[in-house]
C-alpha cells in the first residue's frame, strides 16, 4: 500500500503541474490566434482522445506519463501547402516574434502563479509550526561561539523577521548561497525574572556550503529547537513502574549528570541498554534518587536493527508551535515572494553546480520526487500542497534554461531574431537541438544515478 500510495501521490502531483504548465501554452496561443491541433498529457503514443471546441482540438493522454505538450499549427511539422488558406493566419510561425515569446513563455509562467496561489493558501490557511526558540548547542558549535544560548528566541535575520521554524531555515540557507554571514536578533530571558532581554548576534556561516543544504545543516551550526523538560507523562508496565516512576515525575539529572530537556533524557535512556541508572527526580515539593535499568529492544528489523534502551514511560517532546494565517493580500504578497526567492535560490544552485562549487549530487529525478510526494501526502494536505508548490517552481525553473528542446531555448532563438532581425538559420537550429538533447539527456541521466544511490542507501 505504501508503493501504491506514492505512485499515486506522484502521478496526481506530476499530472497537475504538467496540466498547467501546457494550460498556459494553449491558452495564450489561442488568446494569440494560433490554432492548436492536440493537448496531450504524458509523451509518446496516444492511448486515449476526443476531440472538442470549434478546431476540433484534439485532448490527448498518451503513454508515457512523465511529460506533456501542445501541438500547434506549425508549417515546420507539415508541407505548407497541406495547410488550409483559411488557417494561414493562424499557423504559429508566421505570428510576430512577440507572440511567439508568449507563447513559449507562458508555460514556465503558469507553473510560478499556481506556486504563487499554493503559497498564498497555505498562508492564508496557517500551518501550525514550531518557533524558533533554541536548544543548547554544544561549545565548538558556530552557535554557541557566536553567543546563542538555550532559551533565545530568534526574531529576526538581518533585519527581516521570522515568526516560525522553517522561516529561519530558508533565510541561512539563502545566506549560505550569498555566502554571508546572518545577523540575527534574539530574545533571551531575563535571569531576574521580569521581561526579556534584545540581543543582535553575528552567526558566522562559513563551515556550511551549498553541499550542506539537503541535510540539517542548522544542526551542523549547532541550532536545535527546544523541547520541553524530562516530566513523564504516562508510566507503562515495565522498568520505570517497577522502578516507583510516577506520571509527573521530573528528570532532573541520570548518574549526576544534568538533563537538559526530554529529548536529552530518551536520548540517554535509549544508549543505556541493560545499565542501570540513577534518575534524581523531583515529585511535588521532594527531590529522590530512583534507580532503574533500562530493558534491552531493537530499533528496527533485521541485519540493521540495534540494540536500544527503554523504560516504557511517556516523554512529552513537541516543541513550542504557533499557527500564523495572514489575510489573503498579505497572503498573495508572501506568496509571489516566496516563489520569487525559490526561483533565485534555485536559479543559484544550478550556476553553483556548473562552477564545481555544489555537488552533481543534488540532482533529483523522478524515483526521489515520487519519495518526497508520498512522504508529504502522508504527512497532510498541507505537506502535500507545499511539496507541490516547490516542485512547480523547480519545473518552471528548468523550463527557462536556455537549453534547446525546452521552452527557454526556444526563448534564446527568438531573442537572437529580436538581435538579428532575423530567424535562426534551420540548419543551426537542428545542430542546437542534438545538443541540448544530448544535454537533457545527461542531466537524465545524473538524476537517474543519484536516485539509485540515494536508494540503495536508505535500503
Amino acid at each position: 500500500m505504501t508503493l501504491l500510495h506514492t505512485l499515486l501521490a506522484f502521478f496526481v502531483a506530476l499530472g497537475t503541474l504538467v496540466v498547467v504548465h501546457e494550460l498556459g501554452h494553449y491558452l495564450v496561443a489561442r488568446w494569440c490566434g494560433v490554432k492548436v491541433l492536440r493537448f496531450s498529457v504524458g509523451m509518446g503514443r496516444v492511448i486515449w482522445s476526443r476531440r472538442f471546441g470549434r478546431d476540433q482540438t484534439e485532448w490527448a493522454l498518451s503513454i508515457l506519463p512523465l511529460g506533456g505538450y501542445v501541438k500547434m499549427l506549425d508549417a515546420r511539422e507539415q508541407p505548407l501547402e497541406d495547410i488550409p488558406a483559411a488557417d494561414l493566419a493562424r499557423e504559429f510561425t508566421r505570428q510576430s516574434v512577440w507572440r511567439r515569446i508568449a507563447i513559449v513563455a507562458a508555460g514556465p509562467i503558469a507553473n510560478f502563479l499556481l506556486a504563487i496561489l499554493l503559497f498564498a493558501g497555505l498562508y492564508m490557511h496557517g500551518v501550525p509550526e514550531p518557533v524558533p526558540l533554541l536548544r543548547a548547542g554544544a561549545e565548538q558549535s558556530a552557535a554557541y561561539q557566536a553567543g546563542l544560548r538555550a532559551g533565545d528566541r530568534i526574531t529576526a535575520v538581518n533585519g527581516a523577521p521570522v515568526q516560525v521554524w522553517s522561516e529561519l531555515r530558508w533565510k541561512l540557507m539563502q545566506l549560505v548561497l550569498e555566502k554571508a554571514d546572518a545577523r540575527l536578533d534574539v530574545e533571551r530571558p531575563n535571569p531576574n525574572g521580569s521581561g526579556k532581554l534584545l540581543n543582535t548576534v553575528t552567526l558566522r556561516l562559513a563551515g556550511i556550503d551549498g553541499n550542506d543544504l539537503e541535510g540539517d545543516f542548522l544542526g551542523k551550526l549547532g541550532l536545535a529547537l527546544a523541547r520541553p523538560p524530562a516530566v513523564l507523562g504516562r508510566v507503562m508496565e515495565g522498568p520505570a513502574k517497577a522502578a516507583g516512576l510516577q506520571s509527573g515525575d521530573r528528570i532532573l539529572a541520570i548518574d549526576g549528570q544534568p538533563v537538559q530537556d526530554g529529548l536529552a533524557f530518551v536520548e540517554k535512556i535509549r544508549e543505556s541498554a541493560g545499565r542501570t541508572l540513577t534518575l534524581q527526580v523531583v515529585r511535588g515539593a521532594a527531590t529522590l534518587d530512583v534507580r532503574v535499568t533500562p530493558e534491552v529492544a531493537d530499533d528496527g528489523q533485521g541485519e540493521g536493527a540495534k540494540r536500544i534502551g527503554r523504560i516504557k514511560v511517556e516523554v512529552p517532546l513537541a516543541p513550542e508551535m504557533a499557527t500564523i494565517s495572514d489575510a489573503p493580500l498579505d497572503a498573495l504578497a508572501k506568496g509571489a515572494q516566496r516563489t520569487w526567492d525559490t526561483s533565485a535560490m534555485t536559479i543559484k544552485m544550478i550556476g553553483r553546480m556548473i562552477i564545481g562549487q555544489v555537488s552533481l549530487k543534488n540532482i533529483t529525478g523522478p524515483i526521489t520526487i515520487a519519495d518526497y510526494a508520498g512522504q508529504t501526502a502522508r504527512v497532510g494536505l498541507v505537506s502535500y500542497l507545499s511539496f507541490m508548490a516547490f516542485i512547480s517552481i523547480s519545473l518552471g525553473v528548468m523550463n527557462l534554461l536556455p537549453i534547446p528542446v525546452l521552452d527557454g531555448g526556444h526563448l534564446l532563438y527568438y531573442a537572437l531574431e529580436i538581435l538579428t532581425g532575423r530567424p535562426v538559420s534551420e540548419r543551426f537550429g537542428e545542430i542546437a537541438q542534438r545538443a541540448g538533447l544530448g544535454i537533457l539527456m545527461a542531466l537524465m541521466l545524473v538524476a537517474a544515478f543519484n536516485d539509485i544511490v540515494r536508494l540503495m542507501f536508505q535500503g
